[in-house]
C-alpha cells in the first residue's frame, strides 16, 4: 500500500466526518430551539460525561480515553455554541492557566471575558455579565485559593463543574543562545515550581528573575524585548507569539490545579460520579465536639468526606469559622438529604456536580 493511497483514504474518511458532524450539529441546532423556549441551561456536564464514558465503554480502537475526551470536549464547545453562544468570564490576563481551564471546558470557540480578580468573575456571574465563571480554588502544590473559598460563603452562586489541568511551564525567548538572556520574567509562584530549570541553565549567568504579575506578563515582555525570557504557559507563548525554547520545565510533572466554574442558577442531575460542596455555619461551633459529631454524621451514613476547611466568620471579635465541605456523592441522596433537613440553614449545598478524578 502507497503514501498516496492512504492519504487517499484519509481524505475519504475526513470527508466522512464531516457529513457525520454536520448531521450531528443539525441535531443540536433543534435542542438549542428547544432549551431556548424553555429557557434551559445549555451547560450540561453531566450529560456530557455520560457520553463520554458510553464512548469509553465501546471503543475498540487506537484512541485512549483522554485522546477521546479531548476530542469530544471541542466537539461539544461547538455544540453549545450552536445551540446558544454564553459568556465565560474566567481569572484573567489572557493567557493564564485559568484561561487555559476555561477553554478546556468550553472550547476555543466561546465568548470570553478576562478579568483582573477573583471577586470581579464571581460579580460578572452575580450581576449576569456573564452565565460562567471560571476560577482557581487549589493547586496540589501551593494549597487552597483562601479568596475564592471566602467568596463561595459570601456570594450567592452555585458550582457547576469543576476542572483539573496539569501546570506545564514553557521558557519561551525570541533567542536560542541563553548566554544572551539578560532577564527572565514570570510569576513568583513559577520562579519557586522551576528552580530545578533555573538551577541548572542558568547558576553562574549574569541573569536577573524579574517577577511580574502574571505568566502572561511575562509572555508579554518577552515578545517586546530580544534579549529577555519568559516562564510562561504555553498558551500565553503562543498568544504573544513567543517562541518555545524548552517545554516543560517545572520541577514536578505532578503539579496540577483545580478550578470551579460558577453559574447563578445551575443543577446538576446525578451523573452516578459526583461530589457535592457545602459550606456549613455551625451553631456553637466554640462548645466542645460539635463539629466533630457534624462530621460523625457524614461517617455514619458512609459518606467519603474529600476536603474540608475552615474559614473565619469576621462578624465580630470573637474566634469564630464557617467551614468548607466536599464529599463523593450528590445532593439528593437520601443519605446526604437527612443531613440538610437536620441542620436546616447552617447548612448550604453549593452544588453536585461530575467528580474528575
Amino acid at each position: 500500500m502507497t503514501l498516496e493511497s492512504l492519504r487517499t483514504q484519509i481524505d475519504a474518511i475526513d470527508d466522512e466526518l464531516l457529513q457525520l458532524l454536520n448531521k450531528r450539529m443539525e441535531l443540536v441546532r433543534h435542542v438549542g430551539e428547544v432549551k431556548k423556549s424553555s429557557n434551559s441551561i445549555i451547560y450540561r456536564p453531566e450529560r456530557e460525561r455520560q457520553i463520554l464514558e458510553r464512548l469509553n465503554a465501546q471503543n475498540q480502537g487506537l484512541l485512549t480515553p483522554s485522546a477521546i475526551e479531548a476530542i469530544f470536549l471541542e466537539v461539544f464547545a461547538v455544540s453549545r455554541n450552536l445551540e446558544l453562544p454564553e459568556r465565560v468570564a474566567f481569572l484573567g490576563p489572557d493567557g493564564s492557566f485559568t484561561h487555559q481551564a476555561a477553554e478546556s471546558r468550553f472550547g476555543a470557540m466561546s465568548e470570553y471575558m478576562a478579568l483582573p480578580t477573583i471577586r470581579s468573575v464571581f460579580e460578572s456571574v452575580e450581576t449576569g455579565r456573564a452565565r460562567f465563571g471560571v476560577v482557581p480554588i487549589e493547586n496540589n502544590q501551593e494549597g487552597v485559593v483562601n479568596e475564592t473559598i471566602d467568596l463561595l460563603f459570601e456570594k450567592e452562586l452555585l458550582i457547576a463543574a469543576e476542572a483539573q489541568i496539569p501546570v506545564h511551564f514553557t521558557f519561551a525567548t525570541q533567542t536560542d543562545k541563553l548566554h544572551e538572556i539578560t532577564h527572565i520574567y514570570s510569576k513568583d509562584i513559577a520562579f519557586r515550581q522551576c528552580g530545578k530549570f533555573l538551577n541548572e541553565y542558568f547558576e553562574g549567568l549574569d541573569v536577573e528573575m524579574v517577577p511580574v504579575e502574571s505568566t502572561s506578563k511575562a509572555a508579554k515582555l518577552a515578545a517586546q524585548q530580544p534579549r529577555a525570557a519568559a516562564i510562561c504557559s504555553h498558551i500565553a507563548a503562543k498568544l504573544f507569539g513567543v517562541p518555545v525554547l524548552f517545554d516543560n520545565i517545572e520541577d514536578s510533572d505532578l503539579n496540577r490545579t483545580r478550578f470551579l466554574i460558577l453559574a447563578k442558577n445551575f443543577q446538576n442531575g446525578k451523573s452516578g460520579n459526583d461530589k457535592t460542596t457545602l459550606v456549613a455555619k455551625l451553631q456553637n461551633t466554640n462548645k466542645p465536639g460539635v463539629l466533630a459529631q457534624f462530621l460523625q454524621e457524614f461517617d455514619a451514613r458512609q459518606i467519603n468526606l474529600t476536603k474540608i476547611e475552615s474559614r473565619p466568620l469576621r462578624d465580630g471579635a470573637s474566634f469564630k469559622y464557617w467551614f468548607l465541605i466536599e464529599f463523593e456523592g450528590h445532593c439528593d441522596d437520601p443519605q446526604v438529604q437527612e443531613i440538610l433537613q437536620h441542620h436546616g440553614t447552617e447548612v448550604k449545598c453549593l452544588g453536585s456536580y461530575v467528580k474528575v478524578s
